[in-house]
């Protein structure tokens, strides 16, 4: 029996004392020129360039992140290469011991969403490759489209996030529509609660968890509280504007409970002024490494301070 989902990234979380969750979202045109100068002849080559540059940035961020999140669109804007280099870098992120998830934010009903949920975990590629620990997951089409993913996830041992709260501007326009007294995203907790009430492991967390953006900290806190066995998935940290204060809420007492979500602050953190000086484009992977060094610390002081509004 795979060993449950929440209990390995709970566990993950305690032994590297980290937080952090490194979105792994490659813009061929914004690699560094050396990388890009291999890519002259056609699409096998942009991938390669693209593993070369992602698989460095892996490596080099083991150390300081509990799990690495892979945006779909980011690969699948490859072509058919691009779904094989995905494969290869959940193998070799999981061979680092990173907890790894698959960003597709899939959704569809009955048999297509079964479907999509054995293509996300990727049931049939060769033994060699494993699959990721875990996908985001679409819950508009309400339990026919989510209760699939759920029941797939629990088959292998790995879990799903379910977009609950997201970070971008324009979610209030249908999240926070109030039906019989309650925002919509607060009706998805509640699904989100019930969904994954059967499925919580021995660290007290579900394999049911919930995706719950930075950039709304008031609402983060709202929902730890209001999804206790949840793990939290909190992108839009850094680049989008989310600081180390604005997500405290999203973890329990012991500061457990969630992982936080920087892609481009990361990955890209050589083009920042702070990182350029010290590494340049050659040391891609060593900014990206500093930046999530700097990350892991600055969530661990806030979570520490005195008056941190976390959950519990």
């Amino acid at each position: 029996m795979p060993e449950h989902f929440a209990d390995r990234l709970m566990r993950a979380i305690k032994e590297k004392d980290s937080r952090v969750c490194v979105g792994i979202d490659p813009v061929y045109e914004r690699l560094p020129v050396r990388l890009k100068g291999r890519a002259r002849y056609d699409e096998r080559d942009v991938a390669r360039a693209v593993e070369d540059f992602c698989t460095p940035i892996l490596e080099a961020v083991r150390d300081d992140a509990a799990a690495v999140k892979f945006n779909s669109a980011f690969f699948e804007v490859l072509g058919p290469f691009g779904g094989e280099l995905l494969q290869r870098l959940i193998a070799t992120s999981l061979r680092l011991g990173l907890i790894t998830i698959v960003d597709a934010k899939r959704s569809d009903i009955g048999s297509t969403a079964g479907w999509y949920a054995r293509a996300v975990f990727a049931n049939y590629v060769p033994v060699a490759m494993r699959h990721a620990d875990a996908v985001t997951i679409n819950p508009w089409l309400g339990s026919d489209g989510t209760l699939p993913f759920i029941n797939e996830a629990k088959r292998i041992g790995g879990g799903v996030f379910v977009l609950v709260k997201t970070s971008n501007p324009s979610s209030a326009e249908l999240q926070d529509l109030v039906a019989d007294g309650k925002p919509i995203y607060r009706r998805v907790a509640d699904l989100v609660s019930r969904w994954g009430a059967e499925h919580v492991g021995e660290s007290g967390y579900s394999s049911v968890g919930a995706v719950v953006g930075a950039t709304h900290p008031e609402q983060l806190s709202e929902l730890r509280r209001a999804m206790p066995h949840a793990p939290l998935l909190v992108p839009g940290f850094g680049a989008q504007g989310g600081g180390p204060e604005d997500v405290a809420g999203a973890f329990d007492d012991e500061g457990l409970g969630a992982i936080v979500n920087s892609s481009r602050g990361i990955i890209f953190a050589w083009e920042q002024e702070k990182y350029r000086d010290r590494f340049g484009a050659e040391g891609f992977d060593r900014a990206a490494a500093a930046a999530a060094a700097e990350m892991r610390n600055a969530i661990n002081s806030a979570i520490d301070a005195p008056e941190a509004d976390r959950g519990g």
